[in-house]
Parts: C-alpha cells; structure tokens; sequence
C-alpha cells in the first residue's frame, strides 16, 4: 500500500513521536540525575580520583612505573593546587594552622608509610609565622607490598583516601575529600612522574652525622614568668658547596621554637668552618619539657630553589639535634586564647556555608538580555536544525486555523521555557550539592548520548515512512493528538531544548556563567529569559499570519519535505555514536549501532500485518533483547579515564599546571575548551582553526596549541571555565604573556583569530 499523508495523519504521527520523546527524555534526565548522583558521591563516598573545592583542586596520584610486585613498593601521593594566595600546611604548621592529614583503606598487603613531607617554606601572617605550600604540591607517601601479596582477579589495585587539610589566605578553611584510585597490578602508572621527581627532590635529605642543641639558661621575662632561655644549633655534614650561605632554618617539633623570630635581629647565624651554626635562637613561650633530641630542617632560600632542583642536587636537609641541658618548660596553657578563640571561629565557620552576595541590578538585567539574545541566535546553531524542519511541518499542518496556530505557539514555548527553567535548576542543585558541572553536562553521560541516539534513529524511521505510530501503539494513543494538540506544541518545545541544550550560542556563554554564580532565583529568571528568545520566533510565526503565509497549502508537497528531513535525523545519530565513542571507546560505539540496528528490524517487524508480524516481530524482539543485553553494560559503564581530544604534532592536552608553566616562560597560550558532543565546537574545529592561515599566524608567534575536552565530566576544565565567566564549550581563550586573557566568541571567525594575534606581532 502506498504511503499517504494528510495534515491530520501528520499531526497525529507527530504527537506519538513527541510522546515518545519525552518518555526518552524522562528516562535521560532520571539517567542523568544517577550519574551525576554517583559523581556527587566524590564527596560523600570514594568514587573520584579528584576533588575540587574554590580555593584547592586535590588530586590522588600514583607512581608504579613497574606494576605493582610482591616485595617492591610504590609511592601514592595528595596533589593539592592551591588558588593564589591560599595555602596548607607542613608537618610542623608553625604559629597556627594544622598539617594535612590523610587516613588510607589499602587491599590486604599494601601498607602505607608516612607522608615524605617537601621542604615548606615561611609564610607570615601579620605577627605569626607558619609553614607550609602555595601554588602547587605533591605529597607523596610510599607504600610498601609484602611478600605474600596476591593481586586482586580483576588485575586492579582499589586505593581509597580520607583527606583532611586547613587551607588559609587571612581566614582558613577546614576541607576533607574522599579519593578513590584504581592501578593495574600489570602495566605502568606514571601519568605524574614529573610532579614525583619534582616532591622527592624537595625531601630534605638526611644528614648522617648528629648535630647538637645547646641550652643556654635565660632569666624571666615579663609578667608570664616566662624563662627567656635561648639554644645554639650546630649542624655538621652539610655539603661543602653550601659553606658561607645563608640558610632557612625550620623545626619539625612543634611548640619548640619562636617561629616568628626574625634571622639577624632575633637570632644570628654562621659558619663555624664546615659546620652550620644557629645562636640564640628562642624558644617558644608554649615549650614543653626538654626532649633529648631535636629534628630541624635548613634549607636553601625559596628563590634558589629550584635551579637547585633542575640541577639534580638537594635544596633541603634533614639533621637530628642531640639535646645538651635543660629548660625551663613553659606554665601557660598548651594553646593560647587568642589561638583557641581562632580556631573556634574556624570551626563554627566550617559548619555555617556562605550566602552567596546579592547580584546588583545592572549584572541582572546584562545577564537577561544576553540570555534573550543567545536564545534567539540558539534556534541557528546547527544543533537545531532538525526541530525548525518539523516546526516548518507543523505550521503547514495547521493550515489556515489561526487559533489552532497561536495556541500552539503558546503551548511551544511553554514548553521551552519550561524545559530551560528545569534543566536550569537541575545544574544549580547538582552543583550546590558540590558537583563541578557546566552547560550540557546531560551529554556528559553516555546513557543519556545513547537514549538520544535512539530517539533519533526512531524519529529517522519515522519521517522516513517506515512506519506510522497508528499501526504499532494502541488506538487511543496514537490519536491522542486530535484531543490533545497543545500537548503536542508543549511537548515539541521540550525536545527542542533536549536537543538544543549542548550548545552554546553569542551572549550565551558570559549569561550562563553569570546565572551559575548568581542567587538561584536571578539565575533560574536568566533561563527563563533563554527559553524566551528561543522560543520567541515560533510565537511571532504564530500570532502574525503573514510570517507563514508564503508556505504552500497543505499537499503532496509535504511527504516529500517529511522524507527529506529524515536525513537530518540520521546525521544527528552519526554524530552521537561518535561523541559515544570519545567517551568510552569504539566497542561501545559498536554496540550503540548494533542495537539501533536491531531495533530497526523490530520497528519494521511490527509494521507488518498477518503471520509476517507475529513471527519476525517475536524474533526482532528476541534480537533486540539480546542485543540489549550485551549492549547497555558497554555503554554504561564509565571509561577509565577521560578521552582526549584527538592531539596531533600542533595540539596538546591541556592543563592549568601546562598554562601557568607556559605563561612563566613568557610564551602565549590558545586554549580550545571543546567537547566530542558539542557540534559548534566541532563546525569552528574544522574550519577556523583548521585554517592554513589561522595555523600560520600561530606558528609565527610561537603561540602554543592546548586542547581542553570536555566530553566527559572534568572538574578541572569546568572549574577553568568558571574563572573565566562561562559554563559551557566552546570557549576560546589567548593567554599573552603580562596581559589578562583574551576570550573569543563562541561562532569563531578567522578575522577574530588573527585580531586577536596582532598585538603578539606583525602579521
């Protein structure tokens, strides 16, 4: 039988396709709340290597170049980038701070050491002096294998952390993560041998010849009563390059030494021949008894650090003091009231969270109309192409019913903005609860790209004329729409969003990455806003006639128009199956299309009538199960790690370590934020920065080429694209040497590159 189509037999397909669609997207947005859900559990349970909080980004991280073997050891490390200005602590934390503390659950024979703690360097606050790290840090810890140990049958090594550190600018922050990190028995681990070579250089190496803590007696001091006594450190076996130097002095126990002593004013030192010597050095006014030894470390000052390092030669030692006399202990209490009352404050401000700031008016109100405007410019991206194809079937099929065709424009963009208003409270509330999320973080979960991708595939048939929903879902559904037409717009505007979400258009990006950071309220009225622009030229299209006028009556015009517009659906599944395959490889690409596949069969099995249903539909059926059964585990299951953006000769992975370093250097930088699923992206990858030209005005500058995916969740860039204003890809950034960085448009041009590159140079 031939196929036929009328403007009601299409406005009652299209409804069952919509109910279909948003039976999917319910189970896509249910997919995407799991997901995010176990993620979420980074901070509550171990179920991510990495935590981020706004002032550190702490990573666990291990070193087995050789596997992990029965007898040998390894090293596991706590990796904390501090924000600038914020630190943690030493062993010894000095005046105030605590040491970062890590609790381990290792599988049966592994048993980890003590932290190999860096040399730290003094950081004063007004009259305190403490110690510890700023900007980047690794402390590593090595793990000893016993003898007897048996590898685990999955041929992977489980390691889970509790971490604990205070991290301080003037105020400090209790913080805690919960790390988790699996390495191969087999195979080598050495993603971070650089940042390992770097922590064991700074281990203060140990002197093998004792050095000597001698006592001298002082007499009280003040109305504390307190002993003014003082000690002289010698330290000997210190290498000879290091005679006549000056060296920074710290102690390893705590509650011993006036830390906030100042060198040359408070105490002097000097070389006594091959020895180092430390005279008058005071004592701390909450000293305890005299221990029989002592453990200080010197080191070289920060500043010549790390040319020592790149030299392959020590910047720190380690000596153990042998204690001659005795002092006075102090009789104050064990911890100062202005330290107690400090720490108090900290703890009662650990449990109480920030509100954030009300946003003032003029950021509003830019934030609504860059929302409107990036609305309207959403319904060009080439994300949207396939719904403005069934929206131009819509408005035919309405004919000249001018009430049907307003109520229908209304009923869309309640759909839309609705649709953006959930989506938008979805993000605040998974990013309140401490996941680092961004715009299109839906497509960061490979279930809901595959349920997409089926929706896809079943809207192709459709259109295609394989099959009518009136001949494979019962009666009353399939007719539903004649009841329910509004329904049908409502639902039509909430796929447009599904589909539309991923993408960011100009005046999108800045209004996003406002609304993240602003009161949920203003931010959920900032989606609102980008669901009206969006949703805008549709209600115009249905309250002024003549915007449609010029499409021809309904006919047969339209069956072939439908045909046609199957194939955008199809390039749409081509292109989910490939963003599948960036995030969790090729085998679960493969399975996604065997499954489609099979589910095709099914489709035109229960298009069939007679015995020819009965008996292919039942082993279509049978197929698609199977095929379901194999195939939903590869595509659920996360990948072992994130999948880079294909890198080539020109593009690196990025990292916030790799721009910072670059930078240092004096060379400029350009980032591509990017993701596999988000089309924009890949449109400006293939013709801007694909250009010779483009690629030229790079190579004449030295500019240096990253490349930031985020096709899978990547706390990393989605905290790097907040510090520069947005939430979503693509974004595009120029890193110049002394300048503050330069962020492009989103439907990036060769002119905006070049002018962009001109104050590196001359073209």
């Amino acid at each position: 039988m031939p196929f036929r189509l009328s403007p009601h037999s299409l406005r009652r397909s299209a409804f069952a396709l919509w109910l279909f669609a948003l039976i999917l997207i319910a189970i896509s947005a249910i997919s995407t709340k799991t997901y995010a859900q176990i993620h979420l559990k980074t901070s509550a349970s171990p179920t991510s290597a990495v935590v981020q909080t706004p002032r550190v980004r702490a990573e666990l991280v291990a070193q087995a170049p050789e596997g992990i073997s029965a007898g040998q050891s390894f090293w596991l490390g706590l990796k904390l980038d501090h924000e600038p200005d914020w630190h943690t602590y030493w062993k010894n934390a000095g005046d105030s701070g605590l040491p970062t503390e890590l609790q381990w659950q290792l599988p049966e024979g592994l048993k980890a050491q003590e932290i190999q703690w860096p040399a730290p360097h003094a950081l004063r606050v007004g009259p305190l002096v403490n110690y510890g790290y700023e900007k980047t840090v690794l402390l590593p810890i090595p793990v000893k294998v016993s003898p007897d140990f048996k590898a685990p049958a999955s041929g992977m090594v489980d390691v889970r952390l509790s971490a604990s550190w205070l991290i301080c600018r003037v105020e400090c922050i209790p913080e805690s993560g919960e790390f988790t990190l699996q390495i191969p028995v087999q195979g080598t681990t050495a993603a971070h041998s650089d940042a390992f070579f770097k922590a064991q250089a700074q281990q203060p190496a140990a002197l093998s010849d004792h050095g000597q803590a001698r006592i001298q007696p002082g007499s009280s001091q003040g109305e504390a009563k307190v002993v003014d006594d003082r000690i002289t450190v010698r330290i000997p076996g210190l290498p000879a390059s290091l005679k006549g130097k000056t060296l920074e002095f710290y102690p390893e126990n705590i509650e011993t030494f006036k830390h906030a002593a100042e060198p040359s004013k408070d105490w002097q030192q000097h070389w006594d021949g091959d020895v180092w010597v430390a005279d008058n050095l005071p004592l701390s006014d909450m000293r305890g008894e005299t221990p029989k030894q002592l453990t200080v470390v010197v080191a070289l000052p920060v500043a010549d650090r790390a040319a020592a390092v790149e030299k392959g030669e020590s910047m720190a030692w380690r000596s153990t003091l042998d204690t001659e006399g005795q002092w006075t202990p102090a009789t104050l209490a064990s911890v100062s009231p202005a330290l107690a009352a400090a720490l108090e404050a900290n703890k009662a401000n650990a449990s109480t969270a920030p509100m954030p700031a009300a946003t003032n008016a003029d950021s509003l109100w830019a934030a609504l109309l860059g929302g409107l405007l990036g609305g309207l410019i959403l319904n060009l991206m080439p994300c949207v192409f396939p719904v403005l194809a069934i929206k131009v079937l819509g408005f035919a099929g309405h004919g000249q019913n001018p009430r049907a065709q307003r109520l229908g424009g209304v009923a869309y963009a309640a759909g839309v903005i609705l649709s953006f208003v959930a989506l938008g409270a979805l993000l605040l509330s998974l990013r309140a609860a401490g996941q680092q999320l961004g715009w299109g973080f839906q497509l960061q979960s490979p279930v809901v790209v595959a349920l997409l991708a089926t929706l896809f595939t079943v809207m192709g048939l459709n259109l295609a004329g394989l099959f009518e929903f009136g001949n494979v879902l019962p009666s009353r559904i399939a007719s539903a729409q004649a009841r329910n037409p509004v329904l049908d717009s409502f639902l039509s505007g909430v796929l447009a969003v599904a589909i539309a979400s991923p993408c960011t258009a100009p005046f999108m990006g800045a209004s996003l990455g406002f609304a993240i950071d602003m009161p949920a309220a203003q931010a959920l009225t900032v989606f609102a806003a980008l669901g009206v622009g969006m949703a805008l030229p549709y209600v115009l299209a249905a309250f002024v006639p003549t915007i449609v006028r010029w499409l021809p009556r309904p006919g047969a015009w339209m069956q072939t128009f439908r045909h046609a517009m199957a194939f955008p659906m199809f390039a749409t599944v081509v292109w989910l199956v490939w963003v599948l395959g960036h995030q969790n490889g090729m085998d679960s690409a493969a399975a996604l299309l065997g499954l489609l596949l099979v589910l095709t069969a099914l489709i035109w099995a229960l298009g069939l009538s007679g015995k020819s249903r009965a008996i292919l539909g039942t082993l279509a059926a049978l197929l698609t199960a199977g095929m379901a059964y194999y195939a939903v585990p590869l595509i659920a299951a996360p990948a072992a790690s994130p999948v880079q953006a294909e890198a080539s000769e020109l593009w690196q992975p990025w990292s916030a370590e790799k721009v910072q370093a670059l930078q240092t250097a004096g060379q400029p930088v350009f980032v591509d934020f990017t993701a596999a699923w988000c089309v924009t992206c890949q449109v400006n990858k293939r013709t801007t920065l694909s250009s010779g030209e483009v690629l030229d005005a790079f190579a004449q500058r030295k500019v240096q080429l990253l490349r930031a995916d985020w096709t899978r969740q990547d706390p990393a860039i989605t905290q790097a694209l907040q510090s520069l204003g947005r939430s979503g890809v693509p974004v595009y950034v120029l890193y110049a040497p002394g300048k503050p960085p330069v962020v492009l448009s989103e439907l990036l041009s060769k002119g905006e590159v070049l002018d962009a590159l001109r104050p590196l140079g001359q073209l």
